[in-house]
């Protein structure tokens, strides 16, 4: 049966919320119907700002309202792992923002009992759903550069000495890699449509214990490589280029990306554009909407099984540096 509206739970009114909310108010057949926050003053202050009929105080209490048909997780990311299990144990489809989880043992537990459960699941990979990225795959899938060859693409921005943030808070999963990182290592897994059989890395580990920039050197099976670099204490330029035997793709500013470059040897250059009002957030919500509306449990543009192969891989990165997270030791 197809539903008119879609409704959402947020849980977890922080930053990254607030702007998936802003555009879900903008998507066609999506209904913002509840927020959650283990505080209740928080969640009725985003509740105001959004117009959201229902604010939580307590996450459980949220994730079993039956009025949501889907809960995204917005929380910090040490907190997916009980939060994800907390809507799937309710019976909600959820949508958890990147990264997954902490590590890859925690991961497949949420993909397993959703698998067992047939509940839908999907990481909020968002850059994935934005125009210019789907015309990338168009291009790929259609082999107008050829086999290829070198990913490389950056992640990186300058959050100064915040030695209090999150981002360079070990207890909170702070650091470079599962924040900005997991972008430019996704897009290589999204080009190559494997992981890395051989993993090179060095990072440098703050005062805090955290990578706060960090390079990768990514070998495949058939001697493809991706060299990968992000940063929480660093402003790079943060493009993705994809070379192959025929020519290359430019995406400037990839992450966010509004516009595209096919370059073909001997021809001339072919720009996409993409003029959207919103952030972007709302093309993944429209793809787990359309999931739910045609009875999948997951999208196969970012299926479960490669959530948890690039959580495998950014384990063997942490591991060569010997960053471990509370809990891991």
């Amino acid at each position: 049966m197809v539903k008119e509206n879609i409704r959402w739970g947020i849980m977890g009114p922080g930053y990254i919320s607030s702007t998936f909310a802003k555009d879900l108010q903008q998507t066609e057949g999506a209904e913002l119907v509840a927020v959650g926050s283990k505080s209740m003053e928080r969640a009725e202050k985003f509740a105001e700002e959004f117009n959201i009929p229902k604010a939580y105080g307590d996450y459980e209490e949220m994730a079993n309202d039956p009025n949501i048909d889907i809960v995204y997780v917005g929380t910090l990311h040490p907190a997916h792992k009980d939060n994800v299990l907390t809507c799937l144990r309710a019976g909600k489809a959820v949508l958890c923002e990147k990264p997954f989880t902490i590590n890859a043992q925690e991961s497949k537990e949420l993909i397993s009992y959703a698998r067992e459960n047939q509940l839908f699941l999907m990481e909020a990979m968002w850059t994935r759903y934005l125009p210019p990225i789907v015309k990338v795959r168009e291009w790929l899938q259609q082999g107008l550069i050829g086999e290829v060859k070198l990913v490389q693409a950056n992640f990186g921005f300058d959050i100064g000495n915040q030695a209090e943030g999150r981002l360079l808070n070990r207890e909170l999963g702070g650091g470079a890699l599962l924040d900005a990182g997991i972008y430019p290592v996704s897009f290589a897994s999204m080009v190559y449509g494997q992981q890395p059989s051989k993993i090179m890395s060095s990072a440098y580990l703050g005062e805090t214990g955290v990578d706060e920039r960090f390079s990768l050197l990514f070998e495949y099976e058939g001697g493809q490589k991706a060299m990968l670099g992000g940063a929480v204490r660093l402003d790079m330029v943060n493009d993705a280029y994809i070379y192959g035997e025929k020519g290359y793709i430019h995406v400037p500013n990839f992450l966010f990306s509004r516009a595209a470059t096919l370059h073909v040897k001997g021809e001339e250059p072919v720009p996409f554009q993409c003029e959207r009002e919103t952030s972007g957030y709302n093309f993944e919500a429209i793809e787990a909407m359309s999931c739910l509306r045609e009875g999948r449990t997951e999208s196969s543009i970012m299926p479960l099984d490669e959530t948890q192969q690039i959580m495998q891989t950014l384990d063997q990165i942490r591991a060569q540096w010997g960053l471990r997270y509370p809990g891991e030791e």
